[in-house]
């Protein structure tokens, strides 16, 4: 059944809700196992999950062995099959168990997935290993020994095979294929082919005994199945209980999507355990829709397979469950969390950046391998000139072919000032000071501007100024000006056309605007360790407001313009800015998940403020973007281009976009009603392009 339209459900945003359940095994009871099973998946359903994963033969247990063949055993297995089932019938639950199922008079390893108290569909084990310390085949048969392609189970007809698919109405996006251990380690798994054949997600019932550096193999092989199918792959492996005569037993249970992994169970628990986590299934019908190599592997490799539909039941749960995020969406996407993967960052994008402008200048006539750049006091420009350093460090030139220029106007400030100087004295680059202020007045001058006007083309001309006086310098010194813009301030349009948009070469234009603060800070700890003055004036840059410096300073010499009060806070742009370039999500999708994201950072309101803000920029800015000079690409979260990964007309309407986030709530849980197109571009010609 269709949801309501409540901006704070999850599932109204693409997400679902799974999980993987390890519950506690007692080898050859079925009772006890139906039993312990039942406590794990009634605590997921309570959370809200949509579908849960359990251990590969989990109602038996897996280290039975030739008790597989005791008639007692597969029969008890049947009855906690339908114990399950029937304390299950009113849960809007779909989920999957491990267990013995004899078919054609053979014996397999299967996985079992039923939906409101009857079995939905069977998959048999493909694979089963015989090497080491597994014994499979003593027992299983491989699926493919089958006759049957359907079986009778707790009295229905039931699609048995490794090509089944079930899906699920209400989950929009939701198409699960499920196979068991074994299956998941071979070359070409089940679930590639069920990937490529429209599953979406993958769902791994294993036993996996646990010995010492499997736990790393575990999660780098569930991670690479998330990635390269472009799918969610969720593993299940069996815990406490299981016999230790030969081996040991971890629980490890895993969520992967799109090659992170996002929800792990706590291995090692006596009692069992269960992760529950949301999903995002529509960043995965995004990638496919990107990746044209996966839809071609999709044509070539993909099959027409069995698909089950369980229908769209109502959902009775609270719909409060849904209100809240099962999963962290990290605020800075530009910027790991972990230390360690920060670090990782910050040294791939500044080396991607120095040995990029190694190389450009390398093209170069040895005799014109020569830098300028304009250094304000501010991180942009500090960050260009540590690149353009290591740069020439690479290269065995001296730092002194790096002429930091210094360019002095109306809002320069004694603070800024003194850090450019500062910083370009310390990297032992050439320091060149060139006021603006002359070379602007004629400029206002000659087109009869009153300079005590501080509007638009007061801040433009300096700009221009610069600019102009930055290529004279550089045709002058036959070196190349390096631009100092960023990524965040290409989207916003934070940049005057023709003036700090434009140099012969763009290092920072593929960072953004929150990853620039980092790399500074990793750059004077590890590129600059043995260079302590460096470091200490990138303290200093990295404690100063960010400002353009067009408007005049306050009375007491203060700066009075700052960026944020204009565009609004850069992480929130930087947000925004990676979910529609990188996913192509709409605003309403994007607002919900920041304000998970930024949960007692930002408001509702603040967030849908500036995302029209972000909407209305980016669209009016597109112009701006179609002549940029080159630069490289620095993350997979995109690049702007026009040569790389965004092509767009400049004169491309933003209203469909304006209107969507006219309907987002000012507050949580306000509806509000939804403005025509119609509305939404009268309200765009009334505001206007702002373009600098």
């Amino acid at each position: 059944m269709p949801l309501a339209d409540d901006f704070l459900d999850v599932r109204t945003h693409g997400f679902a809700r799974v999980a993987v359940c390890v519950p506690q095994v007692r080898v050859a009871d079925p009772t006890f196992n139906a039993d312990a099973h039942l406590i794990l998946l009634e605590r997921v359903h309570g959370q809200g999950a949509h579908y849960a994963l359990c251990p590969e033969l989990g109602l038996s247990a897996y280290t039975c062995g030739d008790l597989f063949f005791q008639e007692t055993l597969l029969r008890t297995t049947l009855d906690g099959l339908a114990r399950v089932a029937e304390r299950t019938a009113r849960w809007n639950l779909l989920f999957s168990v491990g267990l013995p199922l004899v078919v054609d008079d053979l014996l397999f390893n299967c996985a079992v997935t039923l939906y409101r108290g009857r079995p939905v569909a069977v998959a048999p084990k493909a694979y089963p290993p015989n090497y080491r310390e597994f014994y499979e085949l003593r027992w299983f048969h491989p699926a493919a020994a089958a006759r049957a392609t359907e079986v009778t189970l707790l009295g229905h007809r039931v699609p048995f095979g490794t090509d089944v698919l079930v899906r699920a109405g209400h989950l929009p996006d939701f198409v699960l294929h499920t196979d068991v251990c074994e299956d998941l380690w071979t070359p070409v798994p089940p679930g590639t082919i069920a990937a490529l054949s429209g599953a979406t997600v993958l769902a791994n019932l294993s036993a996996s005994n646990v010995t010492v550096g499997k736990l790393e193999y575990r999660q780098e092989l569930v991670r690479a199945s998330s990635a390269k199918n472009v799918a969610v792959q969720m593993y299940s492996a069996a815990g406490f209980g299981e016999s230790t005569a030969d081996l040991a037993w971890d629980g490890h249970g895993l969520v992967a999507e799109r090659g992170e992994i996002v929800g792990e169970t706590e291995r090692f628990s006596l009692t069992g355990n269960a992760v529950t986590v949301d999903v995002d299934l529509r960043a995965q019908v995004e990638d496919r829709l990107r990746q044209s190599s996966w839809g071609q592997n999709a044509a070539h490799h993909g099959r027409t397979l069995r698909i089950v539909d369980v229908g769209d039941a109502a959902d009775a749960r609270e719909v409060g469950v849904y209100h809240r995020f099962l999963r962290r969406i990290e605020p800075h996407p530009f910027v790991p969390a972990d230390p360690a993967k920060r670090d990782v960052r910050c040294r791939e994008t500044f080396l991607i950046t120095a040995t990029s402008l190694a190389r450009r200048l390398e093209a170069l006539p040895e005799e014109t391998r020569r830098v300028l750049l304009g250094v304000s006091g501010g991180q942009d420009s500090a960050l260009a000139l540590l690149v353009a350093a290591h740069a020439m460090d690479l290269l065995g030139l001296p730092r002194s072919r790096i002429m930091g220029v210094t360019l002095p106007g109306f809002g320069t400030s004694k603070r800024t000032y003194e850090h450019a100087c500062a910083l370009v004295r310390a990297l032992g680059a050439t320091l060149r000071e060139v006021d603006i202020r002359p070379l602007a007045g004629e400029m206002f001058a000659s087109i009869g501007h009153d300079p005590a006007v501080e509007d638009v083309t007061f801040e433009n001309v300096q700009a221009w100024a610069r600019k102009f006086l930055l290529f004279s310098l550089a045709s002058q010194e036959r070196g190349i000006d390096l631009g100092t813009g960023d990524l965040t301030e290409l989207a916003l349009g934070f940049s005057t056309y023709g003036g700090d948009h434009m140099s012969h070469y763009g290092v920072n234009a593929g960072v953004p605007k929150t990853l620039v603060s980092e790399l500074i800070r990793w750059a004077a700890e590890q590129i600059f360790k043995d260079e302590p003055e460096v470091a200490a004036v990138l303290q200093g840059i990295l404690d100063t407001p960010i400002s353009p410096e067009l408007l005049r300073l306050g009375r007491g010499g203060e700066i009075a313009q700052r960026a944020e009060e204009i565009v609004g806070p850069y992480e929130l742009h930087d947000f925004f800015l990676y979910y529609f370039l990188r996913f192509g999500f709409g605003p309403r999708r994007i607002a919900r998940m920041a304000v998970h994201a930024f949960e007692g950072r930002h408001a509702l309101a603040t967030i849908r403020r500036w995302l029209d803000v972000f909407l209305e920029r980016f669209f009016a800015n597109q112009f701006k973007r179609d002549c940029l000079p080159d630069a490289p690409k620095v993350g997979s979260g995109g690049s702007l281009s026009p040569r790389g990964d965004w092509r767009m007309p400049s004169d491309a309407s933003a209203a469909a976009w304006r209107a969507e986030v006219e309907k987002i709530p000012q507050e949580p849980g306000e509806q509000r009603a939804r403005p025509t197109l119609v509305e939404a571009r009268a309200r765009e010609r009334r505001s206007g392009p702002r373009r600098r």
